[in-house]
């Protein structure tokens, strides 16, 4: 069944590239509604966005997306990577600027949140999208690919020079509660010479050792270090989930990711939906359903922030 969150939950913060305060509300939302966000600092014409691949605009180290009248929401991946770790299908996202709260750099606060709340069921089915053959992107720089699979599955692979990060490698099978137990506290990471010139050019000023693992070579900076040794790849694959959540709908198949990032996500989706012959449209009955991320998640599975 389609599911939405039983009632409204608000969370305070400030941008992490702009440094802006912004207040963001989750609230319920009605079968087939899907994810939409509103901009409510804004008083005329369009302010309603569609969660949507086909809505994110190029945007250098967060996910943006814009509507027809040229209203914008910055930094989406984590909360969308919340809902769809919840399970999560229809919401409506409030916010009172142009991009979401940080809070400590994970979806984990977003996930509290909305499991505090709950999570409602509705009568209607949950529709999915099938990957039929295998789809591929790359750049110089990495590959993404979206093959078929039994169930929604993602493995990703970074390499990074800074020892505090090296090569890390990790694959899952994100039915059910994966997401809040295994990714969802994960925090972004950046290396220390990346926060200074970021600041002088008057980009990342909402960030802070408190809501970003920052790296100095083989150093950990950020007061008490790292929640998992290979919290750098399991914030990759938080990323990534919230960018494929824009496809719409929940994904079966399985999600590859070689150093990717959001844009080559998001060139992913338009390539898949790009190709009839890539994907359908499926009804899942309940058997498909439960092998969802989020079908069935509990509180008590909410990861702790203990390093592991």
């Amino acid at each position: 069944m389609q599911t939405t969150i039983r009632s409204a939950v608000s969370f305070d913060g400030v941008g992490l590239h702009s440094g802006e305060p912004a207040r963001l509300t989750i609230r319920p939302a009605s079968a087939n509604h899907g994810i939409w966000f509103k901009r409510t600092d804004i008083a005329l014409g369009n302010t309603l966005i569609p969660a949507r691949f086909d809505a994110v605009e190029t945007s250098p180290l967060c996910t943006l997306i814009r509507n027809e009248a040229g209203v914008s929401v910055s930094t989406i991946e984590h909360v969308m990577a919340a809902l769809a770790g919840c399970g999560v299908h229809n919401a409506l996202v409030e916010i009172d600027g142009p991009e979401c709260p940080i809070l400590d750099g994970s979806s984990r606060p977003f996930v509290m949140g909305i499991m505090q709340r709950g999570v409602r069921r509705l009568r209607e089915a949950v529709t999915a999208i099938e990957i039929l053959k295998p789809v591929m992107v790359e750049t110089a720089a990495g590959w993404a690919r979206l093959s078929p699979a039994e169930g929604s599955f993602m493995h990703f692979h970074i390499d990074f020079v800074d020892a505090a990060i090296g090569v890390q490698d990790k694959r899952l099978n994100m039915a059910n509660g994966t997401f809040v137990r295994e990714l969802c506290d994960s925090r972004t990471f950046c290396r220390a010479s990346d926060v200074d010139a970021m600041h002088k050019a008057g980009k990342a000023l909402g960030g802070t050792y408190e809501n970003a693992v920052v790296v100095d070579g083989d150093k950990v900076l950020s007061p008490g270090g790292l929640r998992h040794k290979d919290e750098a790849v399991r914030h990759k694959m938080l990323d990534a989930l919230g960018d494929i959540s824009l496809a719409g709908a929940p994904i079966i198949g399985l999600y590859e990711g070689h150093k990717a990032g959001h844009a080559l996500t998001n060139a992913l989706l338009r390539a898949v939906f790009a190709d009839p012959a890539a994907f359908r449209m499926v009804t899942c009955n309940a058997t498909m359903a439960a092998r969802l991320p989020g079908a069935g998640v509990e509180m008590d599975e909410v990861i702790t922030t203990a390093v592991a």
